[in-house]
């Protein structure tokens, strides 16, 4: 069964950084994507970001296009998210996933029902 955890959530002000860290295991596919996404209170889950293995194709929502870097290492099991010049409207949990195997589109990356492994989410606030 595949695991993801993630770590290196916290406080910070606005135009601040910070990375977060989503470490995978027991991955049973040799093409899969890990994503981040976020979600606040009462609303929906937003996908933010995510990368694709083989290949490293990534794809940004517009609202961190920018700001936001997703990476892996060299393993691939772990992916990062850097995260720049950060606003309140940021401040959410931010979950990874994983998803096994291909996508019918490059815009499915940010589908957080296409995903089906999930962190348990670290937080993210940014003050003002």
């Amino acid at each position: 069964q595949v695991q993801v955890v993630e770590s290196g959530g916290g406080s910070v002000q606005a135009g601040g950084s910070l990375t977060l860290s989503c470490t995978g295991r027991g991955f049973t596919y040799s093409s899969y994507a890990m994503g981040w996404f976020r979600q606040e209170p009462g609303k929906e889950r937003e996908g933010i970001a995510a990368i694709y293995t083989p290949g490293g194709t990534t794809r940004y929502a517009e609202s961190v296009k920018g700001r936001f870097t997703i990476s892996q290492n060299n393993a691939k099991d772990t992916v990062y998210l850097q995260m720049n010049s950060l606003k309140p409207e940021d401040t959410a949990m931010y979950y990874c996933a994983w998803k096994g195997g291909p996508f019918d589109s490059v815009y499915a990356f940010l589908y957080p029902e296409e995903y089906n492994s999930w962190g348990q989410g670290t937080q993210v606030t940014v003050s003002s």
